[in-house]
This record gives structure tokens, C-alpha cells and sequence, in this order.
């Protein structure tokens, strides 16, 4: 695998702190794969992230909002240990997930049913940030002078 070094954009750039920041956690973080998930777009500014966590409940379940990132995490209460298994595939494992949130968007809730998690999102962009169309202002009429 390839490691790329990022310092140049660093020196190079100011105000782009939290994209190189992005860019560096995404080349450097390992590839997870447990639970799988779902991004989607459910409209212009709204998303949802379905994570498929069967055999946990809501209660044994974590959504959290910090520095700029959702954090799913799960944590399976302490198993039967008089259960035997002859074949055990539904993972139970715990896990901790995170999705990094781009300027502008929140968390707007998280419903727990059918072995999915979905968490939707929001992008709420503020009105100073929104494009506004600028009126022209048209010449005044020059005045005309009179010879007198």
C-alpha cells in the first residue's frame, strides 16, 4: 500500500486544515468492514446511514456526535454461557464506527427496527452562505447642462 505524505499541502494552504485533516484519515485508516452500512441520499439535503447491527438492541447501541463525526458504537450484553452452538454466523462482536460530517450537518435522529440502525442527517447551510442574487444598479441620467 502506498502512503502518501501530505505535508506540502499543509505548508501550501491556509484555512484547509479539516479537508487535509479528512484526507489524511482516509488514507490512513484501515479498511473496517464490520457492520456493514448503507449511505444514502433521501433528498436534496438529507441523508441516512443504515448500519446493519442484527442481534443488538437499541439499548445495547451508541450514537454519539463529536468533534465534526457520528460515532456508532455496540457492545452485546454478556451472552447465555449455557448455549450451544452448531453453527454461529450472526456476528456479535463489538465495534465502534465513525462517519466524518461535512460543514453544515447534524444529526437529525436515530431509529433502531428490523436489525437496522438508521441515523439521519440534515445539511442546513446558513443564509449568509446561500447564493442571493446582486441587483445592478442602472446609471442615473446625466444631467444635461444648459448654456446660458
Amino acid at each position: 500500500m502506498r502512503n502518501f505524505d501530505l505535508t506540502p499541502l499543509y505548508r501550501a494552504s491556509v484555512g484547509f486544515d479539516r479537508m487535509a485533516d479528512v484526507m489524511d484519515r482516509a488514507l490512513s485508516a484501515d479498511i473496517a468492514s464490520y457492520p456493514p452500512y448503507n449511505i444514502e441520499k433521501t433528498g436534496e439535503n438529507a441523508y441516512r446511514i443504515s448500519i446493519a447491527v442484527a442481534g443488538f438492541s437499541a439499548d445495547e447501541l451508541n450514537v454519539e456526535v463529536k468533534d465534526g463525526a457520528v460515532i456508532v458504537s455496540g457492545r452485546k450484553a454478556a451472552e447465555d454461557e449455557g448455549r450451544s452452538y452448531l453453527h454461529r454466523g450472526i456476528a456479535t462482536r463489538a465495534f465502534e464506527r465513525r462517519f466524518t460530517l461535512a460543514d453544515h450537518v447534524r444529526v437529525e435522529g436515530a431509529s433502531h427496527e428490523d436489525g437496522m440502525l438508521n441515523i439521519d442527517l440534515v445539511r442546513e447551510i446558513p443564509e449568509a452562505l446561500k447564493p442571493r442574487r446582486i441587483e445592478i444598479a442602472k446609471p442615473a441620467k446625466p444631467v444635461e447642462k444648459l448654456d446660458a
